[in-house]
């Protein structure tokens, strides 16, 4: 957290490590845009676009958690180096929105994973996967995660020492979860591959 009292974010860094920091902020949204375009591309282009009915509702899914569990996901991660100068009430009101949106995006996306298994005429099975079981645990433990950040640090508020005491699990717990995420989309883009090459 840097130096100064609980509610600050962190001290100003030197004119150097900013620039590195600005140069790092803005790789990280390129490469995160770049990725979400390329997995709507191959949806698109290579897996027969999107659609509501049973044979593109799939296709929802990997978009959905690219988008909200690895790409705004880090993001509301970033906010916090991003807007140091800006007030903390602030910057923790903006990470639990974008978290929200990360979590309609994700039930959006479970929503279509399981219609696409459930409503064929021969049904497909659910949660057979080391990446079912992976990718839920981390919806999961996302959805427990925003619970706690909420009433720890926004309403009702913990006290000061308890917030303290919270806060480094929150970050652990928040940096674990985003690395399940991200193992959950490799296992699934594998899966998906592997399902896809001719027999």
């Amino acid at each position: 957290m840097g130096k100064g009292k609980y509610e600050e974010i962190g001290n100003y860094p030197e004119r150097s490590s900013l620039a590195y920091f600005t140069i790092g902020i803005i790789g990280s949204q390129i490469i995160g845009l770049i990725m979400v375009i390329l997995v709507g591309s191959w949806l698109s282009n290579y897996r027969g676009g999107y659609g509501w009915d049973v044979g593109l509702v799939f296709n929802y899914h990997p978009l959905f958690m690219t988008l909200g569990m690895i790409f705004l996901y880090g993001d509301a991660m970033l906010v916090y180096r991003a807007f140091r100068n800006t007030t903390k009430l602030y910057v923790k009101i903006l990470h639990g929105l974008i978290q929200v949106a990360v979590f309609v995006f994700a039930t959006v996306a479970l929503k279509a994973v399981f219609d696409s298994h459930n409503k064929p005429a021969k049904p497909i099975p659910n949660m057979y996967s080391l990446h079912s079981w992976v990718g839920l645990t981390a919806v999961i433990l996302f959805g427990m995660q925003w619970v706690f950040g909420f009433v720890s640090f926004l309403f009702p508020k913990l006290s000061d020492g308890l917030r303290r005491l919270y806060l480094p699990h929150h970050k652990f717990w928040g940096l674990a979860i985003f690395v399940l995420c991200v193992a959950a989309a490799l296992m699934g883009i594998t899966e998906k591959a592997f399902f896809s090459l001719p027999k």
